[in-house]
């Protein structure tokens, strides 16, 4: 009887337990359920607006710290220091700048009298000088590089310039020029040519050099120079080695002739006029064909006015009219 009262009585425990058990879970459901209605707070509302928890969130716990006392700091007052040496030592730097530009450009040690030339053979020192036109000019307002193109537009026959600035006032001025070769005359006057064909003003006579007597005027297409400061050649460079190759064979006390669409020749003292092209890779042969060709019609007693040999595999000859 007693086992059958505790046995009933534990039921009754179990079953009061599960019934607590099933309300809070009931509670629960309807807590988390519930809809949370969220609104927005008036710019003068006091009451704090209720924030949605967050699921996850993590929970906050607050620690009481004690107070750490403070440390105070010392607190310095900075001096202004004053500018006066700055100042100072700026308008002295610029007092010195000024005066050392006043004295470079007024200072009569500074300003340059007159360039010195080495290397010239035709160009006299007045004439450079008169090109550069730096007499009186402060030396720091010199460009080597500008002197030496307005030499090299100048004069023709220089075939480099270089210019050497120092101080206080020395300019010098060293120069490489074109030897004249040719003397060509034309029109009533006459021109120096070079080597490689550039032709510059003539400066006097010398003997040694080949005379041309143009009776018309060289072509001059083609003639261009691959350097901006050097003038286009006034005759080609092979027109250079034929007259090179032709001035051997000139009879004494005669001068080679140009006419165009012949090319040089020169009057026979023999009584005829003769011409040779302006080819310089065939001039011994062409003299072998000329001297050939005299000796026969010599040998017919035949004088012809005019002997072409342009052409040494179809020479020919004409007759005066």
């Amino acid at each position: 009887m007693s086992e059958k009262r505790e046995s009933t009585r534990s039921d009754l425990v179990r079953q009061r337990r599960e019934l607590e058990h099933s309300k809070q879970l009931q509670r629960a459901s309807k807590v988390k359920a519930r809809p949370v209605v969220v609104t927005r707070a008036r710019k003068d509302a006091t009451k704090p607006v209720r924030q949605p928890v967050r699921k996850n969130a993590r929970r906050r716990f607050q620690i009481a710290v004690p107070q750490v006392p403070r440390v105070r700091r010392e607190r310095t007052i900075s001096i202004p220091r004053p500018h006066l040496g700055w100042r100072l030592l700026s308008f002295i730097l610029v007092a010195i700048f000024g005066a050392a530009l006043y004295f470079a450009f007024n200072l009569p040690e500074l300003r340059v009298t007159e360039a010195q030339l080495t290397g010239n053979q035709i160009l006299t020192q007045a004439e450079m000088n008169s090109a550069l036109n730096i007499s009186g000019q402060p030396i720091f307002t010199l460009t080597p590089s500008d002197l030496e193109t307005r030499l090299r537009l100048n004069y023709p026959e220089l075939a480099s310039a270089r210019v050497t600035v120092a101080l206080p006032n020395i300019v010098s001025v060293n120069v490489t020029e074109r030897q004249p070769l040719i003397r060509w005359e034309q029109g009533g006057g006459y021109t120096w040519i070079s080597t490689d064909g550039i032709a510059f003003r003539p400066r006097g006579e010398i003997a040694e050099l080949i005379s041309v007597l143009a009776l018309s005027a060289p072509p001059t297409e083609g003639n261009v120079s691959d350097d901006p400061l050097t003038p286009a050649p006034f005759i080609s460079t092979e027109w250079v080695q034929a007259l090179r190759g032709l001035a051997g064979h000139v009879p004494p006390g005669q001068q080679i002739l140009y006419e165009k669409g012949y090319g040089f020749g020169w009057n026979d003292p023999r009584g005829w006029r003769v011409y040779f092209g302006t080819k310089a890779s065939d001039i011994e042969l062409k003299m072998r064909v000329y001297e050939t060709m005299v000796a026969s019609l010599t040998q017919k007693g035949i004088r012809p006015a005019l002997i072409n040999v342009m052409y040494p595999s179809a020479p020919y000859y004409r007759m005066s009219q």
